[in-house]
């Protein structure tokens, strides 16, 4: 009578067998998920180049707020401009930590008559800071020395 209520020793072995395999598959696909392979980050303001290009020098500071909306700073030193700030970072995995892969200020320059003058577009490049709009790097002065502080302050985050 003992042996009508056991079963097969090998059927509920590679049963257990099975639902433990399962079980750590299970558990090992949720710790990797965590390591995704990385992710982008964009912090501040996304930068749209079909927007810059309606920016056009002449243009008056309520086009440039409907265009291209709030800036991130502002400077009167020397005349009046707008800065907009973004910064790339990656993370490779979730326990890295972040990487900035680019930065930019975007700087729209008035007159007096707050109309825009000129526009920029600063990054860093070769480790100076560049503008991408112009090719140049920008000479000394007030402005210069802003810019430079907007991505020497960035790199500390």
């Amino acid at each position: 009578m003992r042996d009508m209520f056991q079963t097969q020793p090998s059927a509920r072995n590679s049963h257990g067998a099975r639902a433990l395999a399962f079980a750590a598959l299970a558990a090992l696909s949720v710790i990797l998920t965590g390591c995704d392979g990385g992710r982008e980050l964009q912090h501040g303001y996304v930068v749209d180049d079909r927007l810059l290009e309606q920016v056009k020098a002449g243009s008056s500071a309520e086009q440039v707020l409907v265009v291209l909306g709030t800036p991130s700073s502002t400077s009167t030193v020397g005349g009046d401009a707008w800065y907009y700030i973004s910064q790339k970072t990656n993370q490779p995995l979730a326990f890295m930590e972040a990487r900035i892969v680019d930065q930019r200020v975007i700087a729209v320059y008035f007159d007096k008559k707050h109309k825009v003058e000129r526009l920029a577009n600063y990054g860093l490049q070769d480790g100076k800071v560049f503008d991408f709009a112009s090719r140049t790097t920008p000479t000394g002065g007030a402005d210069q020395s802003f810019v430079a502080g907007i991505f020497s302050n960035l790199m500390r985050f």
